[in-house]
């Protein structure tokens, strides 16, 4: 079973402005010669964190982070202006050509599949590979599983704390009434909001509850961007055409990818994955039976830390560390 790499710190922070007054916290770890990865967190609007520097060998990777707009360390804080998934894409290619990098390998987990794929399908010729883990597509139906009549079927009990901020009048469309009180001007609300909608995604993110999980998701600072950010999204259907990222699969070809999923992923159902695979033939999917979808259980890591190492050796052609040890 493969662990995280040890702790590291970056070599390098950056504050970039990317114009429409939002500055992206970006940072760079691990060998400044080595094969370039960029990491996509989640959300939209969770933002980085340390152990994300750590699914990658850090003398064979340079490691690049970065907060999307709204996002952690970015500036403003849970900012919704001009926050799109075009601005987003165009962040990265600033990104990329501030830090010189010529092509590199996009690994993203939950929304960050969603931006890696819009990203790579719009500029497949800076893509070297794309690392994948929980996909989620975007589609209507992928939103209307997560807070509709999905995952609630799952998890009444977490379902019904979810939930309780919004008046049973105002039900029916549950994420219009959150983004209604996420965008107000009554504090109390929409820190109410944010967290049960933050509490609500931790809690399921998890095949056994993990209340290390929940307690991060909890966090004001987090809960509130990834509230604000996920409700701006989702009213607007994640700003991309319905089933567009597999109506341009096709834009990936000759890009390898590799694809972790966990099999019980109560957020991002293991069928958006297997569509996905199959539809890109230089696609690997791995199932972890043991795992839902947070990126922090063990045999998610396991596959993610195997991942990053197959991916260099078919990039390299380097076979001294075969994957798996």
């Amino acid at each position: 079973m493969q662990k995280l790499y040890p702790e590291i710190k970056p070599n390098q922070t950056h504050s970039i402005d990317v114009g429409d007054g939002h500055l992206i916290y970006v940072e760079e770890c691990g060998s400044e010669d080595g094969l370039p990865l960029v990491y996509l967190h989640g959300g939209p609007g969770a933002g980085c964190e340390k152990s994300h520097r750590r699914y990658c060998d850090p003398e064979k990777y340079r490691i690049i982070l970065l907060d999307q707009r709204g996002s952690g360390r970015s500036e403003p804080h849970a900012s919704l202006e001009n926050n799109t998934t075009q601005t987003l894409i165009d962040d990265l290619e600033i990104v990329r050509e501030k830090l010189r990098v010529d092509k590199w390998i996009i690994m993203g987990g939950s929304w960050g599949t969603t931006l890696a794929l819009a990203y790579a399908q719009m500029h497949a010729d800076k893509v070297l590979g794309l690392i994948l883990r929980g996909v989620f597509l975007g589609r209507k139906q992928d939103i209307a599983w997560l807070y509709g009549e999905g995952t609630r079927k799952i998890f009444p009990d977490y379902w019904q704390e979810f939930i309780l901020p919004i008046p049973k009048k105002e039900r029916e469309n549950l994420i219009e009434a959150f983004h209604t009180r996420l965008t107000g001007q009554d504090e109390l609300a929409r820190m109410a909001a944010a967290k049960a909608w933050s509490v609500w995604e931790g809690k399921a993110a998890t095949l056994e509850p993990n209340p290390h999980v929940v307690e991060q998701f909890s966090s004001p600072h987090i809960a509130l961007s990834l509230a604000r950010i996920s409700a701006h999204y989702f009213i607007n259907q994640c700003f991309l055409e319905e089933n567009q990222l597999i109506d341009n699969v096709h834009k990936l070809e000759g890009i390898p990818g590799i694809i972790v999923h966990g099999r019980y992923d109560m957020i991002c159902p293991l069928e958006n994955a297997w569509t996905l695979q199959n539809l890109w033939p230089t696609c690997e999917l791995h199932v972890v039976r043991d795992a839902g979808h947070s990126a922090s259980e063990a045999g998610i890591i396991d596959a993610l830390v195997k991942a990053t190492k197959e991916m260099h050796q078919l990039i390299t052609h380097d076979c001294t560390d075969p994957a798996g040890n």
